[in-house]
């Protein structure tokens, strides 16, 4: 029979090592988009152009030492806005935006997403939707689509930097 005092140690052992277990197979991917917001005459604009992503998670995958089929659970983390060019222009023409993800053969889904967008500002961060992505970071590409929702109309060609983050883990060999 196995006393308590020895049992309390293994037991916190074992979930300790578990933990770090889990901690080495989560990681992160960065991706850095473009996106090109045209100039419109019309406030009732709702979409953009969708935007072809290729997806550049082989080489993360390699240095977390697993592979695409080894990823189980995918997260967005953080989506941030920022406009590039013009540089003196902000998100004042914009009231609410929607992006959704999507990829051959996978339904698009909500990616992330922010009502009432603050005035006189050139960067925003979006809030996600929390979906599971991994079919879509598993393809070799994904589309971005945007739906938007105007204020007033967009004078000029804008240009949009999308930075996000995703949080992944991957299965043990």
């Amino acid at each position: 029979m196995i006393h308590l005092r020895i049992l309390i140690p293994l037991l916190l052992l074992l979930f300790v090592g578990c933990e770090k277990i889990s901690n080495l197979l989560t990681f992160e991917i960065n991706s850095s988009d473009t996106i090109k917001i045209p100039a419109s005459g019309l406030v009732n604009t709702p979409f953009i152009a969708p935007v072809p992503v290729p997806v550049n998670a082989q080489k993360t995958y390699d240095n977390n030492q697993t592979k695409a089929e080894l990823v189980r659970d995918v997260r967005l983390v953080k989506l941030k806005l920022t406009i590039v060019d013009p540089a003196a222009e902000n998100f004042n023409f914009l009231n609410n935006i929607k992006i959704y993800i999507g990829a051959d053969g996978v339904d698009r889904v909500l990616l992330a997403s922010l009502d009432n967008v603050p005035v006189d500002v050139a960067t925003i961060e979006l809030v996600s939707a929390n979906a599971q992505l991994d079919r879509y970071l598993k393809a070799p590409s994904y589309t971005l689509y945007t739906e938007v929702g105007l204020r007033s109309n967009v004078a000029r060609e804008l240009t949009v930097q999308a930075d996000s983050r995703f949080k992944v883990t991957a299965d043990p060999l």
